[in-house]
């Protein structure tokens, strides 16, 4: 699984914008996306989502699968 990191920053530079020029087209501050590609933990997930419906995604619960103890 990539990070979001990785993610966003491999994205970004294939569409060969500057931090500073996607985060003015995503609208975000440039300090989001720079909190983003260094994988910083304290994110805004609004803000998250705000970047990466730039390239048709975003953040979302998913449930995690529970496995019984008798499988262990």
């Amino acid at each position: 699984m990539k990070l979001l990191s990785a993610f966003v920053k491999d994205r970004r530079k294939e569409v060969r914008l500057t931090q500073e020029e996607f985060a003015e087209r995503a609208g975000v501050a440039l300090t989001v996306v720079r909190k983003i590609e260094q994988g910083k933990t304290n994110l805004n997930l609004e803000k998250v989502n705000l970047v990466l419906a730039m390239f048709g995604h975003e953040l979302a619960p998913v449930a995690i699968k529970k496995v019984d103890d008798e499988t262990r």
